[in-house]
Parts: structure tokens; C-alpha cells; sequence
């Protein structure tokens, strides 16, 4: 956000709401704009100005009646240009907090792709054969997709990580970046959910490499914790889901949306690289292609599929599978 604004504005006026309780409190007295800038000016230093200045309030899921204010931002000072970002905002959402309908853009980000981390990595070249679908060309080059590929499902797609990497080659580095990310993101969880659904949310975090290696990779509660039932974990699966860490894709019949199966699903992590940490596989077990990536391989070729078709597409996808378990499609759109 904060790049986009150097290049696009004249002035970036940036607040964050994270440990920020003098400008959270802004907004409990009322939605008078012109006081809400006032704010802004002394908070940043920045005067904003209409049309030539980028107001970035992030982490506002810490502040929920920054949501809300955005509607009068939209109706009474359309003028100023405001942009959010809030990383647990599905969360936020779900607390009885008011979302401006019709009155602003969304964008959902995912980690980067394939496609993507190429260009991050300097390799325009095949990056843009990939979107000519050239298949020709593509094979002939068959040896760097795959190196590169390899590469990705260590590195994954968080653009710290990514960026790291482009500039560094430093595998031990991007592992200490992505453990750093998932000890955060399990930190968060605390702050933001009650002691009762804690330790279920922890145990299905960390179960979601143990249950994505299994050959029918549904999502078996008995796994976690011998005679668990679906009811005790569906809020702790869904706070995950609600906070952009996991993906959970159903079963279905077609059609799809109208055959959805709520009760048969399976668990993914939001990024292939984050995968790997919380799995705890080393990178010369991907390069190399050792025993134990011929083992875990199955796993991360479906967390590489779903993240190519939901960040590349606008797909919803669902698998479908027998009840016996006999034959199993990965993906259906």
C-alpha cells in the first residue's frame, strides 16, 4: 500500500490501529470527518489534501468503527482518497461490526503465484512464455519451470519471503522468515479468540500437514484428538478460515454450488512455503527429491493446484470423492 501510494500520490498519510489506542479512540466519539483528518494531520504530520493524497489506515481490524466510518468517508468526503487493509478483518467482521455495503472496493490478496514469483525472480522471459500458453516454447524450457517450481514450493509465495529471496538465494534465510510468520500468526491467535476455543484452534493448525499427507485427505477430526467430534472443532475451523490462514474446500456434486457437501471438506494452509515450515521439510528434501518429498509430494501438489486456481482465477473449487473412498477427484470448477 504504501508503495502503490509513493508512486501514484503526491503524499501518503499512513495510520496504523495496531497498539494504537489514541487513534482507535478517534472514532468512538462520532463520524465527523473533518475532525476524523484533523486527526490525521497531527497523528502523521501530513496535511491531506483532496485528490493528491493516499490515506492508508491499516491493521483496522483493531479498531472496528474504522470499518464503519469508511461509509461516511464515501457519502460526505468523497473527495479523499482511502484505503484499508486489516489482515484478521474476517474476524472482524463477525463482531457484530457494521460493513459499509456499496460503499467500498474489495480486494483480496493472496500469497503471490507461480507466475509471479518468476517475475520477482527476474525471469520475465519465462514468466511471459507461461502466459503466451506457448506449450512448445514452455517445453523447451521445461528443465527451468521445474527448477523454478521446485524452488516455489520451498520459497512459496508471502512476498517477504519471496522478496528476500530474489535478492539473497538464502534458503536457511526464507525458512527463518516463514517460521517467524507462522509463530505471529499462532501469536494471534490469543489476542483475538477465547481461552475455550484456543487450544482446539491450535490443534487444527497444526494438523493440517499430518492430514493433507494422508491418501483420502478429508478432514478427519479423530486425527486431532481420539473421539472428536466435527461440532467441538467448527468455530475454531472457522475463525482460521475467517482469518485468511486457511482454506477449506468442500465436496460437491454438480452442480456445484447447489451439491455442496458442508460436512465433507479438506483443510489447506494459505501458502505452499508456510506448508512446508509447519511440516518442518527441509529444502534438500524438494530439490533433491529425497524419500520424504516422494512421500509429502501429493500434499504439496494440491496446496500448489488450489493456490494457482484461487489466486490466477476467480474459481471456487470443490473435489469430489466416493464414500468409500475409492476414487477421489482433487479439484472440480
Amino acid at each position: 500500500m504504501k508503495e502503490f501510494g509513493s508512486r501514484e500520490y503526491q503524499k501518503v498519510a499512513y495510520i496504523s490501529f495496531y497498539n494504537n489506542k489514541r487513534m482507535a479512540d478517534v472514532f468512538e466519539m462520532d463520524y465527523d470527518i473533518q475532525r476524523i483528518l484533523m486527526a490525521f494531520n497531527i497523528e502523521t504530520g501530513v496535511t491531506i489534501t483532496p485528490g493528491d493524497t493516499l490515506i492508508i489506515l491499516d491493521e483496522i481490524q483493531n479498531a472496528p468503527k474504522v470499518l464503519e466510518s469508511l461509509k461516511y468517508f464515501c457519502e460526505d468526503a468523497n473527495e479523499y482518497h482511502v484505503m484499508a487493509a486489516g489482515s484478521l478483518l474476517g474476524v472482524a467482521l463477525h463482531e457484530n461490526v457494521s460493513y459499509p455495503v456499496g460503499k467500498v472496493d474489495v480486494l483480496n490478496l493472496h500469497p503471490m503465484s507461480y507466475r509471479e514469483c518468476l517475475y520477482a525472480m527476474e525471469e520475465e522471459g519465462l514468466a511471459r512464455t507461461l502466459e503466451s500458453k506457448d506449450y512448445n516454447l514452455i517445453h523447451l524450457f521445461s528443465d527451468k519451470y521445474i527448477m523454478w517450481l521446485k524452488n516455489y514450493y520451498y520459497i512459496g509465495g508471502m512476498p517477504e519471503v519471496v522478496n528476500y529471496f530474489s535478492q539473497t538465494r538464502d534458503y536457511k534465510g526464507v525458512r527463518d522468515i516463514q517460521n517467524s510468520i507462522v509463530l505471529q500468526d499462532k501469536g494471534d491467535f490469543g489476542k483475538h479468540i477465547g481461552a475455550k476455543e484456543l487450544p482446539r484452534i491450535n490443534m487444527v493448525w497444526e494438523s493440517i500437514p499430518m492430514q493433507l499427507a494422508k491418501e483420502n485427505k478429508k478432514f478427519f477430526f479423530r486425527q486431532i484428538k481420539k473421539g472428536a467430534r466435527s461440532s467441538e472443532f467448527e468455530v475454531a475451523i472457522q475463525w482460521l478460515q475467517d482469518s485468511g490462514l486457511i482454506y477449506k474446500v468442500n465436496k460437491a456434486h454438480v452442480p456445484l454450488s447447489a451439491y455442496k457437501d458442508f460436512s465433507s471438506y479438506k483443510l489447506f494452509m494459505v501458502d505452499i512455503g508456510l506448508l512446508g515450515a509447519l511440516s518442518g521439510l527441509d529444502v534438500y528434501s524438494i530439490l533433491e527429491g529425497n524419500e520424504i518429498f516422494v512421500e509429502f509430494k501429493g500434499a504439496l501438489s494440491e496446496q500448489f493446484v488450489l493456490q494457482q486456481i484461487l489466486s490466477e482465477t476467480d474459481y471456487i473449487p470443490y473435489y469430489f470423492g466416493t464414500e468409500k473412498a475409492t476414487f477421489e477427484q482433487d479439484f472440480i470448477i
